[in-house]
């Protein structure tokens, strides 16, 4: 399928999900979460869930990483609607959180982290058995993913689609997709 029908069939079929599943779900993806090996892992970027798009619970592998993993510094993005990229900020808690234009929430416009990344847990509505992926459609994340060298994970509610047959060069792959069924391994 492409891209466009697999983002109008997920779209949907996230919107059809109670409030209580979504956390549900959310919980069973933070268990494989749990079993990924952290060692070397210094810095993780990850996003913070867009409410009215149903989005997994990150909140819940915030704290997980907070308790566990104090050491780890904790990125969050901010973005520019107008260039479509990213900046990465360390999250400080939920309180220094602002909405954008967009009702996403953001860190204010700090400093933004222009170290190493190790890790980035990847927001998509789908995905596919060769670790291609399907998002919203702005490419701010493949954008962000082309300049760096970290562990690429997205984040699925949902089982992977046979393929996705649109995908191009620009599309960059997965090397895991965490879902409530288990973890997906990409080559």
């Amino acid at each position: 399928m492409t891209k466009a029908t697999i983002r109008k069939t997920a779209t949907a079929r996230r919107s059809a999900l109670a409030p209580e599943a979504l956390q549900d779900l959310s919980e069973q993806i933070l268990a494989h979460f749990t079993q990924l090996d952290f060692t070397g892992i210094q810095v993780i970027h990850l996003f913070l869930p867009i409410e009215k798009k149903m989005e997994p619970n990150m909140y819940l592998f915030i704290h997980w990483l907070q308790a566990h993993y104090p050491s780890i510094k904790i990125l969050v993005p901010r973005s520019d609607f107008e260039t479509a990229l990213m900046t990465h900020h360390e999250y400080t808690g939920a309180d220094n959180l602002v909405k954008n234009i967009y009702d996403i929430l953001e860190p204010p416009s700090a400093d933004p982290h222009t170290g190493n990344i190790d890790m980035v847990l990847i927001p998509l509505l789908a995905f596919d058995w060769q670790g291609h992926r399907v998002g919203y459609g702005k490419g701010f994340y493949d954008r962000f993913l082309q300049g760096i060298n970290a562990k690429k994970i997205g984040i699925s509610l949902f089982p992977p689609e046979e393929e996705i047959t649109d995908a191009d060069e620009h599309d960059v792959r997965l090397d895991l997709c965490l879902t409530p069924e288990g973890i997906f391994v990409f080559n």
